[in-house]
């Protein structure tokens, strides 16, 4: 007999240089939220972390191709892509296949600039995206005790988990 429940894990990493003229780094965009900061992600797309751990989240949890099956980082039509685009498509594939989201619970490490002060805006914006209740979406997040890459300021990453329910 078939479970109605479905569990996914998602898990992205950019690494973070100087914004131009010295760098890379595209503009800091977390959750939808554009962070003020001198770094960005270097990435194909706009480099949400976030987002893209929640489209790999929401597509393991079917056994889906993850995100860069979806959306090639050689592509020419994703290089600086809005990754809303991405959770929009990862959501109607969960809809069309018959699941609903349940829960998601994230996780973003960057030791600055902090994301607490965003963390509502983040919600929203994922439940906006997804077709929840800002109730059932939770960020948080942590800094990596100057530990890595992460810890030294140089990476950003994301982990999160999603809980889909069969429609019906």
């Amino acid at each position: 007999m078939p479970t109605d429940l479905r569990i996914g894990h998602g898990y992205d990493l950019h690494r973070l240089e100087d914004r131009p003229p010295s760098g890379r780094g595209r503009p800091l965009i977390v959750g939808g939220v554009r962070l003020e900061w001198d770094k960005g992600p270097v990435s194909h797309s706009d480099g949400d972390v976030l987002y893209h751990a929640l489209v790999d989240a929401l597509m393991g949890a079917l056994g889906f191709p993850d995100i860069g099956q979806m959306f090639p980082d050689n592509a020419p039509e994703n290089d600086g892509r809005d990754s809303r685009e991405f959770v929009q498509e990862a959501a109607r594939r969960v809809g069309a296949a018959g699941w609903t989201v349940e829960n998601i619970d994230a996780t973003v490490i960057l030791e600055r600039p902090r994301i607490g002060p965003h963390k509502e805006s983040m919600r929203g914006n994922i439940a906006g995206l997804v077709g929840v209740e800002v109730s059932r979406v939770n960020v948080k997040g942590k800094s990596h005790e100057r530990v890595d890459a992460v810890g030294e300021g140089r990476a950003i990453e994301a982990h999160v988990v999603a809980l889909l329910r069969r429609a019906g």
